[in-house]
């Protein structure tokens, strides 16, 4: 629907309202100009910002100036008046005048592409997991307030609006005394996603961190919302957290995995994970209350909550990060998902990537389903263990399951 000129529609993005404030005939002045932004990545992940930003780039909000990627992008896929490099540095050397910087990129390259990008005066979207060590985070946190720039993590399900109701539930007493959080996903990837790139499935190449596992990237997000609705953002929100990694696939990173956390409040979370599983069901977070419980399917901006009054349930709207993070130039709105609120998920994936090897689950325990590159690897009775798991706040070990060979590993948190 059309919206009048100079009016908003509900549903308008906040850098809308902030383009088209004191806008106008009568007032003859004209919102912010367009976002100079660069794309770092093109491919993967990154042809979803190239579609956001095409989205963006109609509204007036942003100018796509030039991408940088060392494999061409496809055909029609980027702006004819966007530049194309192979390399960020290459970019930066031949344009000028940026105002945003977004990194979608292979994890292991995140660390030195943020840095490099942070030695401009353009601000930062960098895609998750933000880096892939504890020390690297510490690293670029010192350098972006060094900058003065500011730095987005693409967590994106944190946007979701669902997130403030959970909060007001929660503060409300709908749900009683919050006594847990559990995550639980359940995903599949075939053969062909470990061969899709170098890095997939790895815990490092050539001595340079990766840390590819199922809690990391692919379900990270899962990850990510639960220590938000805990309250747990910065590093000091974490009090302990203990990992148990284990793999069907031939691949050095976990592909099924138990993480517990506990905040510096002491609300126990479990994350309990896959991508072995039979099918794949959208990842969700439970809160445990001692009146009730809501699930939150964040993927779909889903909220059901269930008392003593009945169920009821919702799906809500989302803010996308790249226009929160417009709004946040433009008009100094908070931003969403800021780098030192990745603290508490970074805590989390130090302590995989310290944690020992991940256990092999025995070929008794996997059945193979499919064909060729499109096989994929399900762990038996996979879904039930990771109800019980979140149900429990059980590791696999712990429940007795008869592939679960490890037993929880303390990560040692630092002193804040």
């Amino acid at each position: 629907m059309a919206t009048p000129t100079g009016t908003q529609s509900p549903d308008a993005p906040a850098w809308a309202a902030a383009a088209t404030a004191g806008h106008g005939a009568a007032s003859g002045t004209s919102g912010p100009k367009a976002a100079r932004v660069a794309l770092v990545g093109v491919h993967g992940f990154g042809t979803h910002h190239l579609r956001n930003l095409e989205h963006l780039q109609a509204a007036g909000a942003v100018e796509l100036v030039a991408v940088a990627d060392p494999q061409p992008p496809a055909d029609g896929s980027v702006p004819a008046s966007a530049r194309v490099y192979p390399g960020l540095d290459e970019l930066l050397s031949a344009t000028t005048a940026l105002d945003l910087v977004i990194v979608a990129t292979p994890i292991q390259t995140h660390a030195p592409l943020a840095l490099t990008a942070l030695r401009t005066d353009a601000d930062l979207y960098l895609e998750k997991p933000p880096v892939a060590s504890l020390a690297d985070f510490n690293r670029l946190c010192d350098a972006a307030a060094a900058s003065g720039r500011s730095v987005q993590i693409g967590f994106q399900s944190l946007g979701s609006h669902a997130l403030q109701e959970i909060e007001n539930l929660v503060a409300a007493g709908t749900l009683g005394t919050l006594q847990g959080i559990s995550a639980t996903g359940r995903w599949v990837r075939d053969r062909a996603y470990y061969k899709r790139s170098r890095w997939a499935g790895k815990r490092s190449i050539n001595g340079v961190d990766v840390v590819d596992g199922v809690a990391t990237n692919p379900l990270a997000h899962a990850v990510a919302t639960a220590l938000r609705i805990a309250g747990a953002r910065t590093t000091a929100d974490v009090a302990s957290v203990e990992t148990e990694l284990y793999r069907a696939n031939d691949i050095e990173s976990d592909d099924t995995s138990v993480i517990r956390i506990r905040t510096a409040s002491g609300l126990p979370i479990i994350c309990a994970l896959t991508i072995c599983a039979s099918e794949s069901v959208e990842p969700y977070v439970t809160l445990q209350g001692s009146a009730g419980t809501a699930v939150f399917h964040y993927t779909e901006d889903r909220l059901t909550v269930t008392t003593a009054s009945g169920t009821t349930e919702e799906t809500y709207g989302r803010e996308d990060l790249t226009e929160n993070l417009l709004s946040h130039r433009n008009s100094g709105s908070p931003l969403i998902s800021p780098l030192p609120d990745s603290g508490a998920f970074m805590l989390v994936l130090e302590a995989v990537r310290a944690a020992p090897l991940p256990a092999l689950i025995g070929d008794a325990h996997v059945r193979w389903e499919g064909d060729g590159d499109a096989a994929h690897a399900v762990v038996i009775d996979i879904e039930a263990a990771l109800e019980r798991a979140g149900r429990e706040h059980a590791t696999f070990s712990e429940l007795g399951l008869p592939w679960a060979t490890s037993a929880p590993c303390a990560f040692s948190v630092p002193a804040s």
